[in-house]
């Protein structure tokens, strides 16, 4: 009987199911420890040296070809399919994280490097060695692709990540069952054992695929201080809201995005010194905040009367009009009549935009990875330029000028180098610390000293002193943040790991 055709397709199931291991591991490590840059490095570095020590020892199983690949694909599907949930829930559990982390991705790996050669040997007796070598390394390309398209594109926004790792273990699993019948002739002995341990790892993955949201969770209730209330994956972030003693807070992919106890400090500073300093500015356009925050403070302003919110993820701004704590909090924002809401890449969005604003809030989440990052480039900010008025005004935050200082300084003097006349400005929003902010506008100005009566935080003795910057927060050389070299996402993951 000619297997050849068959296993290639194993050769294609494992190298896909291998790399989604892989690309988990990477996720989870950027989720729960932040550097993502750094993360994903180590763990594409070590799962690619893994592969060479299973490959290595794969010259050692001389007899029992057949019966080894199986209970190799076995542990695959048990270790790789319990991969996420596992490190979801040691996290918060184990003290020393990375250990185990890198532990698991040198395991799966080694594990993955025994299979493929072993699937050679056992196909060497059925086709001439090129042939062979060109199709298994073909199948195994193709199953890399496949796996790095699907991940970010279906798997994740569909079935989030501890369901992925468990449909991906038994996905081997059933290979591994599978691989009973087809490998038969070559398996010595019975191979009952080999069948009841099969199907014990499926059911072990079934009950995990049952249990995932319950799984989720778990890591997460441990991970957050608070009760887990909500909970999304969406093809562009992991949405998470808890309930604590003192309110509720925001989180996305892991970072913290407001506490409902004192986000009104941190959107009053974000929104009226730009709205003041912009005289009665009617059309006004927001860069992120889709959560509505930013869009309270802005319709408090009687002279406005039109606002385009313009935010890639629907699935954020559908929260901040149907969930009934956030709803509440922006005082149902989203649902003004002079609200427009945009669903698309902000850089995008500005390139094919005609429409120019008095005032720009641009409230984008911190630049911990090069897609956020490039939405502080000077070339955003060139784009951002046409569509100003003359005497448009922008604020935005721009992360800690404390626990952040070259950070904070890279995006002040990346703004300048655009050609904007920039006021830094601070603000204690306690869930926070010291936060940044910055005053722009493309010609010179007075810093603004009024402000709207009634707020609860900013008033005209806030006013007068937020712009002044203590010896702590003041300038530090910095480069600039550009797009072919995204300075500042390297500057924001070095200062930020500190605290981590």
């Amino acid at each position: 009987m000619n297997r050849a055709p068959i296993l290639f397709l194993n050769v294609l199931i494992i190298a896909t199911c291998g790399l989604i291991y892989e690309l988990l591991a990477g996720t989870l490590a950027s989720y729960v420890l932040g550097d993502s840059v750094t993360q994903f490095s180590l763990i594409i570095g070590l799962y690619l040296f893994a592969l060479g020590i299973g490959a290595w020892l794969s010259r050692f199983i001389e007899k029992g070809l057949a019966r080894a690949f199986v209970e190799i694909e076995l542990g695959v599907a048990l270790l790789g399919g319990w991969s996420a949930p596992l490190l979801f829930l040691c996290f918060a559990r184990v003290e020393h994280f990375q250990p185990v982390l890198y532990a698991l991705v040198i395991a799966i790996g080694t594990l993955v490097g025994l299979e493929l050669p072993l699937l050679m040997r056992i196909l060497e007796n059925q086709l001439e060695f090129k042939e062979l070598v060109a199709r298994v390394l073909t199948f195994d390309y193709i199953g890399a692709l496949a796996a790095s398209l699907l991940f970010p594109l279906l798997f994740v926004p569909k079935l989030g990540l501890v369901r992925t790792s468990l449909v991906f273990g038994l996905l081997n699993a059933a290979v591994a069952l599978w691989g009973t019948w087809l490998l038969r002739p070559l398996l010595k002995g019975s191979v009952t054992g080999l069948r009841i341990r099969s199907v014990t790892v499926i059911a072990l993955l079934l009950v995990g695929v049952w249990q995932a949201e319950r799984l989720t969770q778990l890591a997460e209730e441990d991970l957050y201080n608070g009760r887990v209330i909500y909970a999304r994956t969406t093809s562009y972030q992991r949405i998470i809201v808890t309930r604590g003693r003192s309110g509720f807070q925001l989180f996305l992919n892991g970072n913290l995005q407001f506490n409902s106890t004192d986000e009104y400090r941190y959107h009053e500073a974000l929104v009226h010194p730009a709205m003041q300093l912009a005289d009665q500015p009617q059309r006004i356009l927001v860069l992120g905040g889709g959560d509505g925050l930013a869009v309270r403070e802005i319709l408090k302003h009687a002279s406005v009367k039109s606002v385009t919110l313009v935010d890639i993820d629907p699935a954020m701004t559908d929260l901040a009009r149907n969930f009934v704590p956030l709803r509440e909090l922006n005082q149902q924002s989203l649902s003004d009549p002079r609200i427009a809401i945009v669903n698309q890449d902000a850089m995008t969005w500005l390139a094919h935009s005609r429409e120019t604003f008095d005032a720009v809030l641009i409230d984008f989440p911190d630049p911990d990875n090069f897609a956020l990052g490039k939405l502080y480039t000077t070339h955003f900010y060139e784009k951002l330029k046409q569509r100003l008025t003359p005497t448009a005004t922008v604020g935005l935050q721009c992360t800690s000028p404390l626990l952040a200082r070259s950070s904070y300084w890279c995006i002040i003097r990346t703004l300048e180098s655009s050609g904007f006349t920039v006021a830094p400005y601070h603000v204690s929003v306690p869930s926070f610390g010291e936060w940044g902010f910055a005053l722009a506008r493309l010609t010179a100005f007075t810093l603004p000293t009024e402000v709207l009566s009634g707020l609860r935080f900013l008033d005209q003795s806030a006013m007068a002193t937020i712009f002044t910057l203590p010896a702590d927060l003041r300038a530090v050389p910095v480069e600039l943040n550009r797009l072919d070299n995204q300075a500042l996402v390297h500057y924001y993951e070095s200062e930020w790991k500190r605290w981590w």
